[in-house]
């Protein structure tokens, strides 16, 4: 069976990728497991200079899920080229950079730094406020991601893949500026936002107040949002939100997307993404499909 996909010109081994955030850079789950087992790495997602992130508490456990507030820590994009892009060209598997940033320039400005450096392709998280806008988060209008989308095809040299929120009124929408604007790929779901309170206390359980939602109580909003998306636009489209096992990726995949992140999962299983690979394969052994590729858009209706 041929497990490998093609997105955007970026030949994957399999159809799984290291989600961002969750992974870092990989180094503390290369003691679980091989890393050469996945389809691409996608890491923690970078500014232009460190950050520390959130003052904590920053994470709070949900029924069927986690809240996050970390607020991108990171080392900056300047260690990360020196420091991570070694250790990770160890491996043979797809290096994708996550970018966030505040203003255009940032994003624009990361994006022209890491089209020189050795990594496979570029993820823009434009759940970012725009300090510009009031905070506005850029993905949560058309206009806001067509405008950091297009600014940043002008300098990107690699394949361009933007990860929308969902905390949007019409997600195809979305997705269509994005593809307008040059974009290669979309990837979907980013968190939703949610919150949480300590009844006891009478206060949040976050310091920031709000976060972002995960784990296998998105995935349904998820799958709906993937499956809205994939017909709406015609680049190939990264499916990620709850994933947990092989036949929650295959889900997926049948929905519309080429390939699929799986994050929070690895949190409870370190080695999710291994039995993810396994669980795709053993689906498409005993139904008959001998490409992996072969699964996207497969759904019968």
């Amino acid at each position: 069976m041929d497990l490998s996909v093609n997105i955007a010109g970026m030949k994957l081994k399999n159809p799984v990728i290291a989600a961002s955030g969750t992974f870092g850079f990989g180094r503390e789950y290369s003691k679980f497991f091989d890393l050469n087992r996945l389809g691409g790495i996608s890491v923690k997602g970078l500014t232009l200079e460190p950050r520390k992130g959130n003052r904590p508490p920053r994470i709070a456990e949900t029924p069927g899920g986690i809240l996050n507030s970390v607020g991108l820590q990171n080392p900056g994009v300047h260690a990360f080229i020196r420091d991570e892009i070694p250790f990770l060209r160890g491996f043979d598997t797809a290096v994708i950079a996550n970018v966030a940033g505040n203003t255009v320039e940032d994003y624009r400005a990361i994006v022209e730094i890491l089209s020189d450096a050795d990594i496979d392709a570029i993820e823009l998280n434009v759940s970012c406020p725009n300090v510009k806008e009031g905070c506005l988060m850029f993905g949560s209008t058309a206009s806001g991601v067509f405008e950091v989308t297009g600014a940043v095809r002008k300098v990107c040299k690699k394949p361009l893949i933007v990860k929308l929120s969902p905390n949007v009124t019409d997600i195809t929408e979305i997705a269509r500026a994005a593809e307008a604007a040059g974009a290669d790929c979309v990837s979907l779901i980013n968190t939703l936002l949610g919150m949480s309170i300590d009844i006891e206390k009478r206060k949040p359980v976050l310091a920031n107040i709000m976060g972002g939602l995960s784990g296998p109580a998105v995935k349904p909003v998820a799958v709906r949002m993937v499956y809205e998306t994939a017909k709406a636009v015609k680049i190939p489209v990264i499916g990620m939100g709850g994933i947990s096992n092989g036949n929650d990726a295959v889900e997926f995949m049948l929905a519309g997307a080429s390939a699929v992140m799986v994050g929070t999962a690895g949190f409870v299983n370190p080695n999710v993404w291994v039995e993810t690979v396994q669980g795709i394969e053993k689906y498409m052994r005993e139904n008959g499909f001998e490409k992996a590729a072969d699964l996207t858009g497969a759904l019968i209706i």
